[in-house]
Parts: C-alpha cells; structure tokens; sequence
C-alpha cells in the first residue's frame, strides 16, 4: 500500500500557533482517509512541523477505495407504486440509487413495506478523493489569527501559502489550494541551503531529503538536539548547569528549522539586580536559556539557540552580537529599577488614579478600593475560623498591589506586574509579608502554576480576581462561548486552585457575601459559572470521572477543598459492587419519587413507623437511621471514605425492600409513608453527592 505525503510551505508561523495546527492537521487528514476507506490495516500517521512548513506522513494507504455493495431503503412501497405504475418518488429513489425501475424491489421491515435497491459502487480513487477534499480540509484548520494576501481572494491563512507537496509514494497528487498547485517539490533552510528547490522522489525520503538541506522537519528530534546542545554548551563552564525551562525549549524548538546552541556571557556586575528581572530580560524578550551555579544561583551566562550553523569565525561574531543586546536591556533595565526608587510605593497609589483598569469601571485606584472592602471581609471570616493571618498587612499589600502599575519596569517588562511590586516592597522595606503578597498575587496564572505561599498572598489573589470577575459580569461583560477578552475563566480558574489547593477556611459562598448591593442580582449567575469552573476543575485538572463530578457537585460545590475530598472518595468506591449496587437502588429511588409527583402525589416530610406493614421496610428504615446517624458524625470530619462504606451496608436492605415491598400500592397513606421512607433514604444520603449520577453499568 502507498504512503501519502502532504506538506504545506509557509511563510514563518508564529511559534505558538504550530503545534496545536500541526496535530489538527494530522487528525483531519487521517479522518479524511478513515471516513473514504482509504486506510489499510495497520497504518501509521507521523506529522511534522517548522517555523516555514507543516506536513503530514500516512503509511499504509490504499490506491482506491474497494468497490462497495449496498442496499439502499426508500419510500414506502405505497408511496412509490400506485396502481402498479411507479410514483414520481419511485422515479427519484431510483435515480439517486443510479438504477432502472425495474431494479426495485420489495423489502418488509417492522415497520412496513417499504422499496429497496441493491447498489453496486466502484471505488474511487485515492489520488482523485485527496485533490477534491483536501483542499476543504486545509481551508477549515483553525488560526488564531488568519490573513488575507492575494487581492479579490478568499483564501484565508496564517501566512501566504508558498508551495504545496503531495505525494502518493512518487506520483504527485494534483491537489490546488489558495492557487498554489502541488509538486513534488519542497524547500531547505533559507540561509544555509537558499532558495533552490528540493526534489522528493518518495514520500518515504521526505525527511532524509529535508536533512541533506539543514532542515529537522521533526519536532522530537529537533527539540532533542536543543536539549543536548544546552548540555553540551553548559558543559564548557565547571560546575554550572542550564536552568531547566520547559516552556522556552518548546518555544526556540517552534522558532527554528536547524538548531544550533550557542553560549555567552555578561559582567557580573548585573548579578546585583534582581534574578527575576534578569531572568525575564534573557528568557522572555531574548529567548535566551539562563545558567546557574552549583548552588543554584544566577551565573554570568547564557545560551542562545540559533537557526543556523555558523563557521568558526562567524561563531565569535553572532556572540559578541547576542552579547551586546544583551547587555544594553540589562543597562536599561538597571536604569529602570534604580529610576523607580526615586518614588516609593506608598507615593504611587495616588498615582493608581491615572491609570484605567476599565472605561466603564474607572481607574485602578477604584478597583483597589473594591479590592479592599472585599479582602477585609474575607480576612474577618478567616480570623473567625481560627487561622493565623495578618491583617495589616495583607490590607497595606490589597493597597500597594497595583502600584507598581505605574513604574518604568513594568511599563518596559510588562511580564513583571506584580513581581516587580513585590521587589520594590521588600527593597523598600515594607515587610516580607507585604512583599510576599504583591510578589505572588497573579499566581496561579495557569493550572500548573503553584498558588500564593503565604495566607495573606491568597487572600489577595482571590480578593483581586473576584472583584475583576464581579465587576465584568455587572457591566455585561461576562464570557460567551470560546470568547473570553478579560481573562474571566482565567481568573476564576485561580480562585478554585487557591481555594482547593490551599488551607483558607474560606468558601465561594464567602465570596457570595462580599457582593455589594448592586452586584446582589449577580448571584445566580455569579455561582453558575464558578461551578463550571469547579467542573473543569475536578474533571479536567484533578481527573475525576465525569459521572463522579456530576454526582458531587449536585451535592453542593461552594467548598472547593470538600467537593475534591468527596469525588477522591467517591471515586475510590466505584470498585465496592455494594456501593455500586445501592447507587442504582438510588436512581430508582428518584425516578419513583420522579413518578409519583408528576401524578399529583404528595411525599410527606416524615415517616409514620406505625404504617409499615412489610418486615423490609422496617428493617429499611431502623438501618438507614442508624447508618444516617453514622454518616453525618464521618462527613463532619471529612471521612468519606468511611462514610460511603456506612452507606455500602444498606445494599442488603435496599435489596430487600425492593424485592418484597410495592411503593406504588393503592392504599394512600400506605403508598405515601413508602415514599417518605425512600426519600428520606434518599435525603439522608445526598449531602456527599447524588449518587444516582454514577454510572454502574
């Protein structure tokens, strides 16, 4: 079976953009072959990507579809014949079916009577389906950001599309797209191999052919040879090692097509600046890797990754040319640093006036004055509950914590906000509480990231977040389907982290009161988007299933660290077949209660124990008090565990109740008092989650 081989040449791509368009295009060509039967048994897919291409390997596809027998169900025999004579629905049915009418026949179905065609249809060519869908496919991948660049035309692309490969083996697939036609023809790397074209004589050469042009069209192996060229480079300085940074390895691995690592150096005298400003300077501005001491620590180095090879001598030059870059940012960032000073923090917060955070919402001199009244609150429910927390300087940190908005650093670093705040505090010595809190208000900024560390750096970034959040949300500006311009999932995201992953005695409901009285309407909307938040939060980020996530959170989400302790346990019980077992008892319990209120009956709030007639439902209802007992006293110290083992015990008794008591039984007060008892079972039960939510077949 022939290999396809498609590959898309592009002027650069944003390195961000190339690794989620690079799978998407691998999945839509694959769906494309699955959904033609063009894939044979045991195909492989392999996609590769660089800055100036994006490309796709299928192995094992098949020349042509094989031919096709199917039997095709029309119209109702009525319908299509009158008479004897043939309807126009029998005329149109054979026409789709490309057969004669006296091809037709006769099918019963349960149903009814109904006409049948059997079809015969030859498969097409492979060649022939790529050319017409593919171009379909590549119209529909998603960009962030598309743009136009032949007048009158409609294409849209990230960039202008430059040259096409298409390949079935060695025969060109005559695919168009954007008005570029496919070859058997792709392109090196720009400066060490230059504009002559490459010929592929086989879609299985396509990276051999690519390498002898100084081009690594795979992204492992590229990102392979960066990391043991950081190695090696380090190697050259005793003692030192580069500082490991996922992100960026993955960023220079997008931004280059032959990666070379280069090391260089900078004056000590530098090191006297913060690390974090030095670090910021070098990895988000320079793309540059920072090297450290054997005690961890700031060394007067860095490595460049290059996309290119250079000769000795040209070596030398490009390091003292990324040297001197280098330097002048550092100068201008010690010139910042030392200029800011001049101006202390508590100066700057009328300054805060100045600045917009919202045209509709005002400066962040207002939105620090909301953040205030909101973290005194939470800090007054914190110190009730008996936490260690202070208070003055979590307010002194709620106060400061956008000054630094106005300083020179952040204005030229703007990936510094907050850090910077934070550096300011400590060097102008507002206290390390102070200083911790500002430092740390914008973590998490995603999943990964760690929360604030100290009680006050949480509070802060909660109180922040949430007044962000609340505000948007009362002008109209809440998020709407995959649009989200103000970062608001973002924000809540961090809210729930801090709130699960930190020992705050705090919860959303806390948050719910620190609502103004203008804001009060925003409640309901408010908590429906938390806890899609919390959703996400336990399914997406924790892993729970999504049966468990659903049954948790029908039993309340305001207590983040609760509701994970609560799926955790849950989770675990899925492998008792007791607790399995009463989960479906469950589910029938709420689609009888379900039933019996659709038809006007009314359960009662409580059980009359002198109206049970059948020894189960006695033994039902002695157990499920004495297990509702057990229960409440493990929930009130968070042992779910155990408590959904208590719970587990009931299955014999449920069993037995089912097996020999009818609830729907015609005597009223009978029939209700049976209600009462299941629902209290129910009730009882359904403050650790709603268990007819899990899935037990």
């Amino acid at each position: 079976m022939p290999d396809f081989l498609l590959e898309i040449g592009l002027e650069e791509i944003p390195a961000r953009m190339i690794a989620p368009a690079q799978a998407e295009l691998a999945r839509r060509v694959e769906e494309l072959l699955q959904r033609e039967r063009l894939l044979g048994v045991g195909h492989e897919v392999h996609s590769y990507s660089t800055p100036r291409r994006l490309a796709v390997l299928v192995k094992g596809v098949t020349a042509a579809q094989a031919d096709l027998e199917e039997q095709l169900t029309g119209p109702s025999w009525k319908v299509a014949f009158r008479d004897g004579q043939a309807t126009p629905a029998a005329l149109a049915f054979a026409k789709k079916a490309g057969v004669e009418i006296g091809a037709l026949a006769k099918i019963t179905t349960a149903k009814g009577e109904y006409v049948t065609a059997a079809v015969h249809r030859k498969g097409r060519a492979a060649a022939e389906i790529l050319t017409e869908q593919l171009p379909k496919e590549l119209a529909s991948l998603y960009w962030p950001k598309n743009m136009y660049w032949r007048a009158g035309k409609p294409e849209r692309f990230v960039r202008p599309v430059k040259w096409l490969l298409a390949l079935l083996d060695h025969a060109i697939v005559p695919l168009e797209f954007a008005g570029v036609h496919a070859a058997n023809l792709t392109y090196g790397h720009r400066i060490l191999h230059g504009d002559a074209a490459l010929t592929v004589e086989h879609a299985e050469n396509y990276l051999g052919t690519l390498e002898t042009a100084h081009v690594t069209a795979d992204v492992e192996l590229r990102r392979h040879r960066i990391r043991k060229g950081l190695d090696t480079a380090t190697r050259s300085v005793p003692g030192a090692r580069w500082r490991e940074d996922e992100a960026l390895v993955d960023t220079v691995t997008h931004l280059t097509e032959w990666p070379t690592v280069l090391l260089g150096g900078f004056e000590a005298e530098y090191l006297t600046l913060p690390e974090e400003v030095l670090v910021t300077v070098m990895r988000d501005h320079q793309k540059y890797f920072a090297v450290e001491d054997a005690q961890r620590k700031l060394a007067p180095y860095f490595l460049a990754v290059l996309n290119t090879q250079p000769a000795e001598r040209a070596d030398e030059i490009i390091r003292h040319g990324n040297e001197r870059v280098l330097r002048a940012r550092f100068n201008d960032a010690r010139f910042f640093w030392n200029f800011d000073q001049r101006i202390p923090l508590e100066s700057r917060v009328e300054m805060l006036k100045s600045v917009t955070f919202q045209k509709q919402l005002g400066s962040y001199w207002d939105k620090t004055e909301a953040n205030l009244r909101i973290a005194d609150a939470l800090a007054d429910a914190v110190i009730e509950r008996g936490a260690t927390l202070d208070k003055s300087a979590l307010l002194n940190a709620v106060r400061l914590a956008k000054t630094d908005l106005t300083t020179e650093l952040v204005k030229e670093f703007t990936e510094l906000q907050g850090v910077v705040g934070g550096l300011y505090a400590r060097a102008q010595g507002l206290g390390e509480g102070v200083a911790q809190a500002i430092y740390w208000q914008y973590s998490p900024a995603g999943m990964d990231d760690p929360i604030p560390p100290t009680v006050e750096g949480q509070i802060l970034g909660i109180a922040d977040r949430f007044q962000t959040i609340s505000a948007m949300f009362g002008i109209g500006l809440e998020p709407t389907g995959s649009k989200d311009p103000f970062g608001l999932r973002r924000a809540a995201n961090g809210i729930v982290k801090i709130l699960g992953e930190s020992k705050l005695p705090l919860t959303l409901a806390d948050l719910r009161e620190t609502l103004s009285e203008k804001d009060i309407g925003l409640q309901s909307k408010l908590m429906a988007f938390f806890r899609e938040r919390v959703e996400f939060y336990l399914r997406d980020v924790k892993g729970f299933a999504y049966d468990v996530v659903n049954a948790v959170l029908a039993a309340g989400f305001d207590d983040v660290r609760d509701v994970i302790a609560r799926a955790k346990d849950s989770e675990a019980m899925r492998t008792s077949p007791d607790f399995l077992s009463v989960c479906a008892s469950f589910k029938r319990i709420k689609n009888i209660l379900n039933q019996a209120m659709e038809k006007g009956d009314v359960v009662p709030d409580s059980v009359v124990p002198d109206r049970f007639a059948e020894k189960a439902e006695i033994e039902l209802d002695e157990r499920a008090n004495v297990v509702k007992i057990a229960v409440e006293k493990l929930s009130t110290h968070r042992q779910y565990r155990a408590a959904l083992e208590q719970i587990a015990t009931l299955r014999p008794h449920v069993d037995l109740f089912f097996d020999k008591v009818m609830v729907m039984v015609e005597d009223e007060a009978v029939r209700r008092n049976r209600l009462a008892l299941i629902a209290m079972v129910l009730s009882s039960f359904s403050s650790i989650a709603d268990f007819s939510e899990i899935v037990t077949g």
